[in-house]
């Protein structure tokens, strides 16, 4: 790879730099590429910097939001004519939308837009439609989209029309992979999950399901609360927790009242917020749940399942990619409370059992999603789309 080949990444929040694509970019920076990251400003923004990332600022907001949106188009412009890179690859649909548009209004050679979920899945009437507008324009500004599991591909192929000549997936799914020596049991954290079990009075004989996410509707967090409930009155000889880390967002998709009650009044629900370091809260627990509604490819259920901690997920994108129902986990359909609650019965009577699945998890996603084959599967990426429009 020549010096100095100038990669512009845009995400629409700041903490998509620094979370979702941690260590990413400094990767590419090791590669020879100058890098500027782009996104609305965050506490997140003094990370990057830390990190020797040089990061610009433009308001980018996650609404539909057509005066900003235009202001911050404009914005974008300068930044690519300013910064005049090679590569323009952006994440999250208000980022591709406006990123990809000003790539390609600045006729930038390699427009690429990583699709790692769809909000209209989801979306009905008029929003749906917007939406559906929203990414058909990003799709044809870009020159080459990267959805982040099979499932994914298959939708956009199916929805948009895509060129499958456009369409391809990064190594076998996922925005980033995972560093598997990371998440990884080790004695320090087993000791940090034993605390804070204790400082949260969980006794050493109970069972704890964790979810890790934004604390949202489409996450199946009113699902989550129903077959917990229904857990604890079919075993009442048994004590559960329900533990939830992840920031609660009351305004783009808020939960349902009796939900949003439950979780703020009931003495086994306990909400522990957003955490920098997921891993001791994770294994904090015994059962890792994650029934969201879409996604993309869930790092969270890679970080569980590296964690060895038995999974029920979703029987949707990215999620039935990582977990196989017979041999590593559990599926169950989605927005299915009922199935939900079985499935989590079934781990509880055989727990044993459930443990096997969750070594057999680790092994599949070390083996598949290692964080250092998805970097070399983008870095090439990279070098053949600049090949092409040398």
């Amino acid at each position: 790879m020549a010096d100095s080949i100038r990669l512009l990444r845009i995400t629409t929040v700041p903490q998509s730099l620094t979370l979702l694509l941690a260590g990413q970019l400094n990767f590419f920076q090791s590669q020879g590429f100058e890098v500027l990251a782009v996104s609305a400003d965050g506490p997140e923004v003094q990370t990057l910097r830390k990190q020797n990332i040089p990061h610009r600022v433009v308001n980018l907001t996650r609404k539909i939001t057509p005066l900003q949106d235009v202001i911050a188009l404009v914005k974008l412009i300068q930044v690519i004519r300013e910064f005049k890179p090679v590569i323009v690859h952006t994440h999250t649909p208000k980022a591709g939308l406006l990123g990809m548009m000003a790539a390609w209004l600045c006729r930038v050679p390699v427009r690429m837009h990583t699709v790692a979920g769809l909000p209209l899945m989801e979306a009905t009437g008029w929003k749906r439609r917007i939406l559906w507008l929203t990414e058909k324009i990003t799709f044809a500004c870009a020159t080459a989209v990267f959805p982040n599991s099979t499932g994914l591909s298959d939708f956009i192929q199916q929805s948009w029309n895509v060129k499958s000549s456009k369409l391809n997936m990064i190594g076998n799914g996922s925005s980033n992979g995972i560093d598997t020596q990371y998440f990884s049991r080790t004695p320090a954290l087993v000791e940090a999950a034993r605390a804070i079990r204790k400082k949260h009075n969980i006794p050493e004989d109970a069972i704890v399901f964790s979810f890790v996410g934004r604390i949202v509707k489409d996450k199946g967090i009113g699902e989550l609360t129903g077959a917990f409930r229904q857990v604890q009155a079919t075993h009442p000889d048994r004590t559960f927790f329900l533990l939830l880390v992840g920031p609660l967002e009351e305004k783009l998709d808020p939960l349902d009242p009796e939900v949003f009650e439950f979780i703020h009044s009931h003495p086994q629900c306990i909400r522990a917020g957003f955490q920098h370091d997921v891993r001791p809260w994770m294994l904090a627990s015994d059962v890792f749940v994650f029934p969201s509604y879409r996604e993309g490819f869930p790092n969270v259920v890679m970080q569980a399942a590296c964690l060895e901690i038995p999974c029920i997920v979703s029987d949707i994108n990215g999620c039935n990619e990582i977990i196989d129902r017979v041999n590593t986990g559990w599926i169950i359909p989605p927005k299915d409370k009922d199935a939900l609650g079985k499935a989590m019965e079934e781990v509880v009577k055989d727990y044993p059992a459930a443990r096997v699945k969750a070594e057999r998890a680790r092994d599949f996603v070390q083996l598949h999603f290692s964080r250092a084959h998805v970097w070399s599967s983008l870095l090439k990426e990279y070098q053949e789309g600049i090949q092409r429009h040398a």
